[in-house]
């Protein structure tokens, strides 16, 4: 039983499904670890591996016989042959740079897999569009990682949302703050025409989650950015949405910096703290599950969110006009290599 494994049913009957093989595309980077982790609590295979980094010691762990290589050469010539053993790829994962995302979704579905794609999915949402027109083509799948959707406290949320009155609009303050040394700048984090910026490098799951609850946009403003920082607002079909989210220490409220926490994170809704600090460990295997079942979210999904980090990243700040967050108010900061892009 090499290939299969045993899954108990809610009628603890058991049934032998078949082990799903994967190939992951950037298995260095940060997120990395939670797909190699999901693989192997989902009781799959993981067959290659390809990054053109090669600090990769963390397969070890769970696939210490996964193959690997640095070369995209070396890498699509192992899948292209695996395709047409009696063990064939069945899923590609996608851990790479956000500019890159596109491109490897396309690999993967020419290859003849489906495809898990961390987020964000794409930069732009016409992204989105010919990607769906090359699923239809191949008769594969693109799903994206939209964990905060299987949050037991947002999923609450959401539910208590949906279940009371339909026309009260809710008052939202998010605050994200999540401290990013001079490494940063340097990376392909730090360029805009790679990561997408701020909004869409550290935002664009809370985006997601907010308009999966409170329901798509009505008007999207920006008040301030730059290359450290976004503020603004977003008139949802149920809330009032006032956002603020850095990557520099120094925007760290008073009572973050006393504790030594180099990361802030706040959502009020009502006046009240929604907390949802906790329960993000197993997010990225309850997600692989749900793909595996069938179940996953598929890329057209994310378009609320890959629209709203669009919108923001071409759009002209106001300034502090109208309905802003508060921090907004903070002078802005210069860049550290003195570079006059704000973004």
């Amino acid at each position: 039983m090499k290939n299969k494994k045993l899954v108990k049913n809610n009628n603890t009957k058991i049934k032998i499904m078949e082990k799903k093989n994967f190939a992951l595309i950037g298995a260095a980077g940060y997120i990395a670890p939670r797909h190699i982790k999901a693989i192997a609590d989902t009781g799959n295979n993981l067959i290659v591996a390809y990054d053109k980094f090669d600090s990769v010691g963390r397969l070890d762990s769970s696939f210490p016989d996964c193959e690997f290589f640095t070369e995209n050469e070396q890498f699509d010539r192992f899948c292209s042959k695996q395709m047409r053993t009696n063990e064939p790829l069945h899923f590609t994962s996608i851990c790479t740079p956000n500019y890159t995302h596109d491109a490897f979704i396309r690999y993967g579905l020419r290859l003849g897999t489906d495809v898990i794609c961390e987020k964000p999915l794409v930069l732009n949402p016409w992204n989105i569009d010919n990607l769906v027109e090359l699923e239809n083509e191949t008769g594969h799948k693109a799903y994206t990682i939209l964990q905060l959707r299987l949050h037991d406290a947002i999923v609450a949320l959401k539910q208590k949302v949906d279940e009371g009155p339909q026309d009260k609009i809710h008052d939202v303050d998010l605050t994200y703050i999540t401290s990013r040394g001079r490494w940063y700048y340097a990376s392909w984090k730090g360029d805009i025409r790679k990561s997408g910026g701020v909004a869409t490098n550290i935002g664009v799951h809370f985006y997601d989650m907010l308009t999966w609850v409170f329901g798509p946009v009505k008007r999207n403003v920006v008040h301030v950015m730059s290359f450290d920082r976004v503020g603004g607002y977003l008139e949802l079909e149920k809330a009032r949405v006032r956002y603020f989210l850095s990557i520099n220490a120094e925007c760290l409220p008073a009572n973050a910096v006393q504790g030594e926490k180099k990361t802030y994170r706040t959502l009020n809704i009502d006046g009240e703290e929604f907390e949802f600090s906790v329960g993000f460990t197993e997010l990225h295997t309850k997600s692989y599950e749900k793909i595996l079942a069938g179940e996953g979210f598929r890329i057209s999904e994310a378009r609320r969110s890959i629209e709203i980090v669009s919108d923001i990243r071409n759009s002209a700040p106001i300034g502090l006009k109208g309905d802003y967050h508060p921090l907004c108010r903070m002078p802005l900061a210069a860049h550290p290599f003195g570079w006059d892009d704000k973004r």
